[in-house]
């Protein structure tokens, strides 16, 4: 489905499950690698479970508190906001492939809010979101959706 469009910019995360997804939309060719879509930095959470993380600290959310040792939730906005400041200056349509909670992020911080609204956007993998604008009031038209052949 994405093959079929044309994008003006194509940015990926360095990791490979990213790049591979890009590949797999049939974008690999042109995308460049953007360190700023990196997932979020888990520090000594990395590898663990949120089962295991709450074991230890019950009310934990990675969007108010982040990770210690890792990216606080600002820190994961500052990256984010230089991935839209990057879209929004593109003459066309842009496609990002990047982690769900960076993108989490990124969908709060599209349309102004704080990066702590993260947690209202849920996000699975291997779907699609779409962010526009609404007179040229930044929206999301589609999130979470399902890619369909």
């Amino acid at each position: 489905m994405l093959a079929r469009r044309t994008f003006s910019l194509i940015l990926v995360s360095p990791l490979q499950r990213a790049r591979e997804t890009c590949g797999l939309a049939g974008l690999g060719e042109g995308a460049i690698i953007d360190p700023s879509l990196m997932e979020w930095n888990y520090g000594e959470y990395e590898g663990l479970t949120p089962q295991q993380i709450r074991a230890k600290r019950p009310d934990w959310l990675i969007f108010r508190d982040g990770c210690p040792g890792g990216e606080t939730p600002r820190q994961v906005a500052t990256r984010v906001d230089q991935v839209v400041a990057r879209a929004r200056a593109a003459a066309g349509d842009v496609a990002l492939f990047a982690h769900g909670h960076v993108l989490r992020v990124l969908g709060a911080r599209w349309i102004g809010l704080p990066p702590r609204a993260g947690q209202h956007f849920l996000l699975n993998t291997g779907t699609l979101s779409v962010l526009a604008y609404y007179h040229e009031i930044p929206a999301v038209r589609i999130w979470n959706g399902h890619i369909a052949d």
